[in-house]
């Protein structure tokens, strides 16, 4: 479309300059005859151009161009006007459109930058939380969940050898054995139930994560 104009342009340019041209040259012909003058005298047509694009109103100003007597190709005036105000309205329709995908462009650039923040700090809030789900502190001190793990089956361990000892040697200690046992039910069900709250957690933050990652996908796309 560029090139269009710029072809338009140039084409107008050497149009005017050659009338231009014409005007200002003295005429070095005899002096002219009645018949002469009256061709100089241009009319207005009343034929209407049916194509209103740039290249349809060249089309029809050529078309209603007239042959001199040396073979020469005129064109009226004030059609070559309207053509150029045309190129004239049409460069700045196309610099206004032009400003303000620009603008728009500024705008998308601004909200890429602004979602790549926000998921930097999705995902340092992401690994954050996921090294507190791999983390479980107990009486205040942090484990990692293997170690307690560990900690966990020794303590289970060694319970159960108490407990058979001390079976072995009273059966009024049973009752205490159950206490005991009871006591480790419990710390396993908060256990248990601290762990699916950790991992419900997690998944949480990882679709907001991939919500996220989906918007910045679809601005690219239509960029």
């Amino acid at each position: 479309m560029r090139q269009t104009l710029l072809s338009f342009t140039s084409i107008l340019s050497f149009g005017l300059l050659i009338g231009s041209s014409f005007a200002q040259t003295p005429s070095t012909t005899q002096k002219p005859i009645t018949k002469a003058s009256t061709t100089r005298t241009w009319q207005r047509d009343t034929v209407k151009n049916t194509d209103p694009s740039l290249n349809g109103q060249y089309k029809f100003m050529l078309s209603r161009t007239r042959t001199s007597a040396d073979g020469y190709k005129m064109v009226a005036g004030y059609r070559l006007e309207q053509l150029w105000k045309s190129v004239e309205d049409t460069l700045r329709k196309e610099r206004a459109e032009r400003k303000n995908l620009q603008q728009k462009l500024t705008e998308q650039e601004k909200t890429v930058s602004y979602l790549k923040t926000e998921i930097s700090g999705k995902d340092a809030s992401l690994t954050e939380n996921t090294n507190k789900v791999n983390e479980i502190r107990f009486l205040g001190i942090p484990f990692e969940k293997g170690t307690y793990n560990i900690i966990v089956w020794s303590v289970i361990g060694v319970l159960a050898i108490a407990l058979i000892i001390v079976i072995a040697r009273s059966g009024k200690s049973i009752s205490e054995a159950k206490h005991r046992t009871q006591l480790y039910n419990e710390v396993a069900d908060e256990y248990q139930a601290y762990k699916a709250k950790s991992v419900e957690k997690e998944r949480k933050l990882a679709r907001e994560l991939q919500d996220e990652r989906n918007k910045l996908d679809d601005l690219n796309g239509r960029r």
